[in-house]
This record gives C-alpha cells, sequence and structure tokens, in this order.
C-alpha cells in the first residue's frame, strides 16, 4: 500500500517542479554578443598563409593576389609523387582489407 501511494506521489512532485521552472534558464547572458552581429563585423587583420604572421588588410590581400598570379602549381619530385601515389593506394587497400600491412 505504501509503495503504490510512493509511485503516484513522485511523479505529481516532478510535475510540479517542472511547470514553475524559468524559461530563460537556457539563454545565454545578455553580454554575450550575437552571431548574426559577429558575422557581419569586417576583419582588419588577418594570418600570412605561408608562415602564420599577424598581417594587416592590405598585406593579407597583396600575399593572396601573389599567390594567386602563379601560374604553374609548385613542382613536386617525381620521388615524392610516387611516394604520395603508393600512400594513396595503400590507404584504399587498408579499407578493403583491414589487416595490418608490414611495412
Amino acid at each position: 500500500m505504501v509503495n503504490s501511494s510512493l509511485y503516484r506521489v513522485i511523479p505529481l512532485s516532478l510535475a510540479l517542479q517542472m511547470m514553475f521552472l524559468e524559461a530563460g534558464v537556457a539563454l545565454p547572458p545578455p553580454e554575450d554578443i550575437p552571431e548574426e552581429i559577429l558575422r557581419q563585423e569586417i576583419i582588419t587583420e588577418g594570418r600570412s598563409p605561408l608562415d602564420g604572421e599577424p598581417l594587416s588588410a592590405a598585406e593579407y590581400a597583396e600575399i593572396k593576389e601573389k599567390l594567386a598570379q602563379r601560374p604553374y602549381p609548385p613542382e613536386i619530385d617525381s620521388k615524392l609523387q610516387n611516394l604520395i601515389f603508393l600512400l594513396k593506394i595503400r590507404k584504399m587497400l587498408k579499407t578493403f582489407v583491414p589487416l595490418p600491412i608490414i611495412p
């Protein structure tokens, strides 16, 4: 008898607690800047794609322009190209045959 009445009281007490929860508990603090506003900010500084140094916007644009003016991609040694090709084949084989490949 006591157990059955206890099972009725627990869900009722949980339901009453949930009714009085504040709706704004999951909201961020008011001092946080919304993401929509952050997306509209103008970026005035950046990092070099070559070495990661901080740059101004003008320097960053110059480097991007110089990199875009290359007519051909940088040349890679034929031995290195062959090694990359073999590693890609090894990776593909590992997807089909998941056994360890002895180097």
